[in-house]
């Protein structure tokens, strides 16, 4: 039996040091990236978003949008399902606070070791390009 797959876009946020935004969302223990499912006709850039603001209180800068791949992994929080996400690059402007189902966010440098429990995707996939991008 092959797993579901849910789609969604994710957002790869540094700050000036180079540290990544994850957040965690409420009722779980995985920290990811920033972003979530798109609405029905939604473009990704448009999900990216609302997403951003809806968890964070801030916005994605249109123009610093840039895609870094699509990715697939077990999912962190549903079990037997997939998450299937594009990925993008992006720049925020305003303050970063948790709203909506957003429990806790953290600033992370790619380049030092954690033991922070990663959602598969953040582990295997975003953290292995952010570290690339940070050389």
């Amino acid at each position: 039996m092959s797993a579901r797959v849910i789609e969604v876009v994710a957002a790869v946020v540094r700050d000036p040091v180079g540290r990544m935004l994850l957040v965690r969302k409420r009722g779980t223990a995985a920290f990811m990236q920033p972003g979530g499912k798109r609405e029905p006709d939604e473009g990704d850039v448009a999900a990216l978003m609302r997403e951003i603001d809806e968890e964070l209180g801030c916005r994605v800068v249109p123009e610093s949008v840039r895609p870094m791949g699509q990715f697939e992994a077990p999912a962190a929080n549903e079990p037997g399902y997939k998450v299937r996400a594009a990925v993008y690059a992006v720049e925020i402007d305003g303050a970063v606070v948790p709203a909506a189902e957003i429990d806790e966010i953290r600033w992370l440098d790619p380049r030092e070791p954690t033991d922070l429990h990663l959602a598969p995707l953040t582990r295997d996939h975003v953290m292995p390009l952010a570290l690339g991008e940070a050389r």
